[in-house]
């Protein structure tokens, strides 16, 4: 049969049922503390990753936007280039592919070949090493004035009337624009060479055709 509790023995279970009460809801409230501790940090977490996915879009969109700009300036300074070498863009090739290895910024990049281009562009003045050549071209077109000048003498001599004055006048004229002629020479010398015709290749072009239709002149006519 069951013994009878006493009343201290009682007392004391009831004790120790609160103290064990109390502390099975001090540790509930802590594991609810921490349990709201972590939710709420992995909703910072969820928050920070999705601020990040944002900010990743973002700068995928600029980098996509930034790569199109890019290779569209690419492929016209390419294209620029291409002009400039002539030949229908066979000499400069396909426009080279991007290097994995470079660095710094592209269109910093571009820019400095956009400025190296507009350099490129503007026509420089003639070397002396072509001084020369140029007096060539007084002396030819010195030569071949003269040598119309002379035709059309020849004509005017065979024929009667006006032609017999005319013909004379002409070639005077065109014997004496002999030393401006090798200027039509000289200026697609400077062409091909991306110069300026400047006054000191013209001033030896016009003394060299001048040197030489006066020395033309001086031979005895036939």
């Amino acid at each position: 049969m069951n013994e009878p509790v006493t009343s201290q023995s009682y007392h004391a279970q009831l004790r120790r049922l609160a103290e064990l009460t109390a502390r099975v809801q001090e540790q509930r409230a802590e594991a609810q503390d921490w349990y709201e501790q972590q939710c709420a940090a992995a909703d910072r977490a969820v928050a920070e990753s999705a601020d990040e996915v944002n900010r990743a879009e973002r700068e995928l969109v600029a980098a996509r936007e930034v790569q199109e700009r890019v290779e569209t300036e690419a492929a016209l300074l390419w294209q620029e280039l291409n002009s400039r070498l002539g030949g229908g863009g066979r000499r400069a090739g396909a426009p080279p592919a991007p290097a994995s290895e470079a660095t710094g910024d592209p269109l910093v990049l571009l820019a400095g070949v956009r400025d190296l281009l507009r350099r490129t562009r503007q026509p420089g003045e003639l070397p002396g090493t072509v001084n020369p050549l140029m007096a060539g071209c007084g002396i030819l077109g010195a030569v071949v004035a003269y040598a119309l000048g002379a035709v059309a003498r020849a004509l005017g001599a065979r024929h009667d009337g006006d032609l017999a004055v005319g013909l004379p006048v002409l070639a005077l004229v065109v014997t004496l624009l002999g030393p401006v002629l090798g200027l039509i020479p000289a200026r697609v010398i400077a062409d091909r060479r991306h110069a300026v015709l400047s006054p000191r290749p013209v001033l030896i072009v016009v003394v060299a055709g001048l040197t030489t239709t006066l020395l033309l002149l001086t031979l005895p006519l036939p």
